[in-house]
């Protein structure tokens, strides 16, 4: 969870209401000191945050972000990391140190900003304890380390802290949590807190943001959570958190966000969840969580982003999910729902995002759901709809991603593709036949396209040139066969359009591949390359050492001649080079073994010749067996002659 701007806006705000309340009297000698011992532990200061803090100085009228009460008591210091000038420019700078227990002796100190320094270390001073008017602490995005000082437990008029993207550890003091009883925003992420949640946070009545995510916190959520009437942002997320989601969490009749994704949570979603009657987002995927999904999840009357993907979720979809008119994003993939798509989702007029996938669905499709104009993804892949073709009324649907991967599509591509809008289209393991038609270099748009693993046949037609926007493409596992240079030549728009990863795969492609590859606009970009399982003969392209953002090579089974050409070595990005299974000669360049980032190595079964270079890649022996005139580490030794 991030909030945005929290520390700048009150920060600023609490200086001008100071800056118009001239001081009476000069800064307090004990303020000053404080402020100045504060300035001496800091060892780097490149923006000069405290260049006005001298000796010389009064630090209630002279000194850069500080501000104080009338009788000259210091109230306010704030020096975060995101500077904003007169002209709203805002400067992102750090301070490195670490912090001086003297700043407790700031009696009178409302708030503290030292956020966003993004240097500052080692812990929280225990002496902080004693500012007990301190109403705001900012201390998030810095490196302060150890623990949550049990002191911070006398901040009986703390209404805003944040501690978040720090490295603190141990548990959260329960006195602590307990004594915090007038706090509206806690903020914990992004630290290494681990332990249980205390039940104690049921004491924070009057909060109403709570950010305990991204940390090691175990145990389940606790009870008394159902108590925080006033809560509307609680983010769990990211934790090691157990059990299961207590009926108590009904009780947050306020709560407009709820994020506990990334945690162990097991067992049934509550009925009583109809309670979040001010719910707008809620995320609980990437748990543990089983059976149905409770019908009263119809009563969310204004919640828009619905996520539950990744559980154990089963049963039939409510029908009266189509009573959540608000939605906008519905992600239930990676669960085991069956039954039918209800007929209600027809009223889900603002859905822009449908997202089924990888369940156990079946039977028609309502086709109601053509009237969904708002909708923008359809995801229905890896479910067993039977739907033998795509049918006629998707085309009066906007989508711009069409995802249906194996969902029982039979026989050729429908021609209304030809003239839709889609960018991303996944029709991937299903029982398309036929060739690939012309109408495709229509589809102007495509970003995206994925007919891997049908039964497409014959050659790419030479209006594929005209995907100009196209920088994905997987067509593996089908019978294409043909040249190559259709792909690689096709149309660019700068700066789009270059290929980002193809994978041509187990197809019947012939070649040589083209000379010139590494030279053509289409690849200039390309991280993924995956040719195996053709049949092109000839060499491997010395252009393919051009392709300087290549990370993936894959060219296993492709009747490949020739040798490796050394000019691979120029491709500095590669971490994968499998070329087993051809017929190379010749030695292994050494300046290709020692690619900085190789990791993945293998050109077993080949005809390759000499002594292996020396290389700190870990590669096993494995990756050269099967070149009876390769020796060396990790083969057996050459022989002398």
């Amino acid at each position: 969870m991030e909030i945005p701007w929290h520390t700048k806006t009150f920060s600023l705000l609490f200086l001008f209401i100071f800056s118009t309340l001239a001081p009476s009297k000069a800064c307090h000698p004990v303020d000053k000191e404080a402020l100045l011992d504060f300035k001496h532990k800091i060892t780097d200061d490149p923006s000069k945050l405290l260049l006005s803090w001298t000796v010389s100085s009064d630090c209630c009228t002279s000194w850069e972000g500080v501000a104080c009460d009338a009788s000259g008591r210091v109230v306010n210091v704030s020096r975060p990391g995101l500077v904003s000038d007169n002209n709203d420019f805002i400067e992102d700078t750090y301070m490195s140190g670490t912090l001086s227990p003297s700043l407790g002796n700031l009696s009178s100190l409302q708030l503290l900003d030292l956020s966003n320094l993004k240097d500052l270390k080692g812990p929280i001073p225990q002496e902080l304890g004693k500012l007990s008017v301190l109403t705001h602490l900012f201390l998030d995005t810095n490196k302060f380390t150890g623990s949550i000082p049990i002191t911070l437990r006398y901040f009986s008029q703390l209404k805003k802290i944040y501690l978040s993207d720090n490295f603190l550890s141990g548990i959260v003091p329960p006195s602590v949590m307990k004594s915090w009883t007038s706090v509206s925003e806690l903020g914990l992420s992004g630290n290494a807190l681990s332990g249980p949640i205390p039940p104690e946070i049921g004491k924070l009545v009057m909060v109403t943001k709570l950010d305990l995510h991204e940390n090691n916190f175990t145990g389940s959520i606790p009870t008394s959570i159902g108590n925080l009437k006033n809560l509307k942002y609680l983010d769990l997320s990211e934790n090691q958190i157990t059990g299961s989601i207590p009926q108590s969490i009904g009780g947050l009749a306020a709560l407009e966000l709820l994020y506990v994704n990334q945690n162990h949570l097991t067992g049934r979603i509550p009925s009583s969840i109809s309670g979040l009657v001010s719910m707008i987002f809620c995320r609980l995927s990437e748990n543990k969580l089983s059976g149905s999904l409770p019908p009263s999840i119809g009563l969310l009357s204004k919640v828009q982003r619905l996520i539950l993907e990744n559980n154990k979720l089963t049963g039939k979809l409510p029908a009266t999910v189509g009573r959540l008119t608000t939605l906008t994003d519905i992600f239930f993939s990676n669960n085991y729902f069956t039954g039918k798509i209800p007929s209600s989702f027809v009223n889900l007029l603002n859905l822009q995002t449908l997202d089924l996938s990888r369940n156990r669905l079946s039977g028609q499709l309502p086709p109601q759901l053509a009237k969904l104009k708002s909708l923008q993804i359809l995801d229905l892949s890896y479910n067993p709809l039977g739907l033998v073709r795509i049918p006629d009324w998707f085309q009066e649907l906007r989508v711009f991603q069409l995802m249906l991967a194996k969902t029982g599509i039979e026989g050729e591509l429908p021609h209304w593709l030809s003239s839709s809008s889609i960018s991303q289209l996944d029709l991937s393991s299903n029982a398309l036949t036929g060739k690939l038609p012309r109408w495709i270099g229509n589809m102007t748009r495509l970003s995206f396209l994925n007919l891997s693993n049908n039964g497409f046949h014959s050659s790419i037609p030479v209006e594929f040139k005209n995907l100009s926007l196209l920088m994905d493409l997987d067509i593996h596992s089908n019978k294409f066969s043909g040249r190559l240079n259709v792909i690689f030549s096709k149309e660019v728009q700068d700066p789009l359009g270059h290929f980002n990863s193809i994978d041509l795969s187990s197809n019947m492609f012939t070649g040589p591949v083209d000379d010139d590859i590494g030279e053509r606009p289409a690849m200039a970009s390309i991280s993924s390359l995956i040719l195996s399982n053709n049949t092109f003969r000839g060499p491997l392209p010395k252009s393919v050492g051009k392709l300087r953002e290549l990370q993936v090579l894959k060219l296993v089974n492709a009747g490949l001649s020739g040798t490796i050409p050394v000019e691979l070595g120029d491709a500095k990005e590669l971490s994968t080079i499998l070329l087993s299974k051809n017929k190379l000669t010749g030695a292994i360049p050494e300046i290709v073994l020692n690619l900085k980032e190789l990791k993945q190595f293998d050109v077993s079964s080949n005809k390759l010749r000499g002594r292996i270079p020396p290389h700190k890649a870990i590669i096993p022996a494995s990756a050269f067996k099967n070149n009876p005139g390769l020796c060396g580490p990790p083969l057996p030794p050459c022989k002398r002659i």
